[in-house]
């Protein structure tokens, strides 16, 4: 295991307010109308990087971590995307905002799905980068087995900088990861659970996903009502980073009212 992470020091665009017994820890940045941020599992604000300047030049953006990720404490030690989802919405009231926008990465598209599904009036426009509706076999081979030894490199880097506690907080996102493996309540959305969903939404996905195959994406396409399939060339789980795919220029004219890829 890598040698422990000492806390880093909280930019000045963050903050971190108490939600009951939940310490959670966001960003903000630019004006406008407000568009959440969130990241996948093991990640934190930071994943978002890249993406804030050309994004808050349009809106304001308000960056979360998870909690149990980066500074966000979780003091019941469990993980769902449905509790995350609540304490998204629990923030959003804390700083008065009763409708947003909101673009989720993997984990953080799940909990989008939760938000948008459980009050639809409070998201306008969505944006769900690999996300799904279930975790299928692969994905739960996937989860079961994962440990810090065996991730990919930049994966155990990632994690290194978004565990602001060090090597504790690394074990026990690992542990809930492992956990999600067998929990089949948290991720279980039917295409009528989706057709609630009033959210103009854009879902994309790269079809080399080893998590979720192509045909989960297609179906949450089909069962809500106003949403736009993206599907990525080659694109593995969480493409966006690559830079021959146009992220940047595809969400900001979707955010902007334009279902046209």
């Amino acid at each position: 295991m890598a040698t422990p992470y000492a806390p880093k020091q909280l930019t000045t665009h963050g903050q971190t307010v108490a939600l009951g017994n939940l310490e959670l820890y966001y960003e903000e940045y630019g004006v406008g109308k407000p568009l959440v941020l969130l990241h996948g599992f093991g990640g934190c604000t930071q994943n978002w990087r890249p993406f804030i300047p050309e994004l808050a030049e349009r809106h304001r953006l308000l960056v979360v971590d998870l909690r149990g990720h980066g500074y966000s404490t979780n003091p019941e030690h469990t993980f769902t995307h449905r509790d995350a989802a609540q304490d998204v919405f629990r923030l959003l009231d804390h700083l008065g905002i009763e409708r947003c926008s909101a673009m989720g990465m993997s984990s953080g598209g799940m909990t989008l799905l939760h938000m948008a599904t459980s009050q639809p009036t409070r998201i306008d426009t969505m944006v769900l980068i690999s996300a799904t509706t279930h975790f299928p076999a692969q994905a739960r081979a996937i989860m079961r087995a994962a440990s810090f030894r065996t991730m990919p490199p930049p994966v155990q880097e990632m994690y290194r900088e978004c565990a602001k506690r060090g090597d504790e907080q690394i074990q026990e996102l690992l542990l809930q990861f492992n956990t999600l493996a067998d929990n089949y309540d948290d991720m279980d959305f039917t295409q009528e659970h989706l057709g609630a969903i009033t959210a103009r939404t854009l879902v994309a996905h790269g079809d080399r996903d080893r998590f979720f195959p192509v045909d989960i994406p297609v179906t949450i396409y089909r069962s809500i009502r106003n949403a736009a399939l993206w599907i990525i060339p080659g694109g593995d789980h969480v493409p966006v980073y690559e830079a021959t795919v146009p992220f940047m220029a595809t969400a900001l004219q979707f955010l902007a009212g334009s279902n046209r890829l």
